[in-house]
């Protein structure tokens, strides 16, 4: 007798062997008991969540020799011919390889005719979204008033394709992804049954390769008990999917925590020595961030998955500051997406580690203690610094800083001028508005900034600023940058104190006026906000 493959010979039977997609299978249940049963379904979902499933269970409680009810004999004809895919009244129809209107026309044809054997004849269009604009006008017609001997199970992976006309004629059942650890679990009730030897830890490795589809996850068990020899273990089966070991993600995550980019290139070269999938090793990178993101923000949640050990997880969460973990996840998740374009997939895994070291934060106390020079002068070294310095960005808002006073600069007014005739815009703008002017000797000018705008202070911001000021000036700056609490208005302070005057005075002169207090009595109403014209 020939082999049947494991997604075929589980493939459940009736509702109560269904595993998940306990909503659907409510529905269609009281609607079978009770016997109000519509005469159109559709069933949504992504690949191998079971639509073609249920459809057939539904299609064997309707035509069981016992009657209809939600649990089908599976003994009498009727049954044991839907089950093998030949009972005369079921209709299956793949519409990817019938679009055509001709074939819908000849399929509708044979509509109006009794069953032959069965109680119902049932239509199951499969991918139904594959068929053109004329097959579905020609199908809803027959699909808004069938027969009642008839009933229309359609199933489709995008839903989103078929026309507003046909949806509105199908009751709806949106199957849901399954969780990896329900398919890890019935793997493990199948491989049970099979009698073969396994590792639950394997089992976890082919569910999350399933990606929420449990006939994925079979097809992919059949070929892990073939590559394993009759056995599924760990080993073998990250070997067969080219999964790496889950230390690896750890360490990479700890040579980016300690800013090492030797080491962090590495854990890479051995990695390669696996011939690993790297979009895959980016997906176990992202979701060990996330489980540290997790631990760091609620400690007492659980950790879902088994990437990381908790221990090394809550360690992780300890050593590595949480905006590092949020720009790091968001590098990664940039990297997948980009890394099908790169010209080899190790340089371009590289690359997006070492994005992440470039764009990390400088460290805290560099940034508390050493202000910011010109492009002409070296910046200060990060702790063990292994890639190009960064212009340091915001500092934590805990690490205290020391006021920066002025004791003999001029007033923010003048700066403020001075500023609005360097013709900049944008960041560069910004970042001047926000700055005191500490002091100016000639054309050294030393300018103060506060930590809440600190992110602005990038380098090519500050060259923006130091080529305006020469260009107004005609001579070369020096330009030099001061992070910390500020003892004085800003440009930025005084307009918005400005602005804030004018309003009140505005709002204060609308009030006397006599037009305004009759519309104020007569509508209840009151005056919240005035906007200037000039747009100040």
């Amino acid at each position: 007798m020939s082999y049947q493959v494991l997604a075929r010979k589980w493939r459940p039977r009736t509702f109560a062997e269904l595993v998940g997609q306990e909503h659907t299978v409510r529905a269609l249940t009281n609607a079978l008991d009770r016997q109000r049963l519509h005469h159109a379904f559709l069933f949504t979902g992504t690949r191998g969540v079971g639509k073609t499933t249920i459809a057939r269970i539904f299609a064997k409680s309707l035509n069981c020799e016992l009657g209809v009810s939600s649990t089908p004999c599976g003994q009498c004809a009727a049954c044991r011919e839907i089950d093998a895919g030949r009972f005369v009244d079921l209709v299956e129809v793949d519409a990817a390889s019938r679009t055509k209107v001709e074939d819908t026309r000849d399929l509708l044809e044979n509509v109006q005719y009794a069953p032959s054997r069965g109680r119902f004849k049932v239509y199951l269009i499969d991918e139904v979204h594959m068929l053109s604009s004329h097959s579905f006008n020609a199908l809803l017609k027959t699909l808004e008033e069938p027969p009642p001997h008839v009933k229309f199970l359609l199933a489709t992976t995008d839903p989103q394709k078929l026309p507003v006309t046909v949806l509105s004629r199908c009751l709806q059942f949106g199957l849901k992804r399954l969780p990896t650890a329900m398919i890890a679990g019935y793997l493990g009730q199948v491989l049970t049954q099979e009698d073969i030897p396994h590792e639950e830890s394997a089992l976890r490795l082919i569910a999350r390769a399933g990606d929420g589809s449990m006939r994925d996850a079979l097809s992919l068990l059949d070929q892990a008990i073939a590559f394993g020899g009759g056995r599924v273990e760990q080993t073998t089966v990250a070997s067969m999917l080219g999964t790496i070991d889950r230390r690896c993600t750890v360490d990479l995550l700890d040579a980016l925590a300690a800013n090492d980019a030797p080491a962090l290139l590495q854990r890479v070269a051995a990695l390669n020595e696996l011939a690993p999938d790297y979009a895959t090793v980016l997906a176990d990178l992202l979701s060990l961030l996330q489980q540290v993101a997790l631990a760091q923000m609620v400690p007492d949640a659980p950790l879902a998955g088994d990437l990381a050990d908790p221990e090394d997880v809550m360690r992780l969460a300890r050593k590595v500051p949480p905006a590092d973990v949020q720009l790091f996840y968001q590098i990664a998740l940039l990297g997948r997406r980009d890394l099908p374009l790169v010209p080899e997939p190790r340089g371009g895994f590289e690359m997006v580690l070492l994005r992440m070291l470039c764009f990390r934060p400088a460290a805290p106390a560099a940034l508390a203690t050493v202000p910011h020079e010109s492009s002409s002068q070296e910046l200060p070294p990060r702790p063990a610094p292994t890639v190009s310095p960064v212009p340091p960005l915001t500092p934590p808002t805990s690490v205290p800083v020391t006021p920066i006073r002025q004791p003999s600069a001029p007033p923010a007014s003048d700066w403020g001028r001075l500023v609005e005739n360097l013709g900049l815009g944008g960041m560069a703008k910004q970042l001047a508005l926000n700055c005191i002017l500490i002091a100016r000797e000639g054309n050294d000018f030393r300018l103060g900034l506060s930590p809440a705008h600190a992110q602005m202070l990038t380098k090519a911001i500050q060259d923006r600023v130091k080529v305006a000021l020469e260009q107004h000036l005609g001579t070369p700056v020096n330009l030099r940058f001061q992070i910390g609490e500020l003892t004085a208005a800003t440009p930025e302070d005084e307009r918005k104190q400005r602005r804030t005057e004018q309003e009140q005075a505005a709002i204060a002169a609308a009030n006397r006026d006599p037009n305004v207090q009759a519309m104020v009595e007569m509508f209840d109403a009151q005056i919240t906000r005035v906007r200037p014209l000039d747009g100040d």
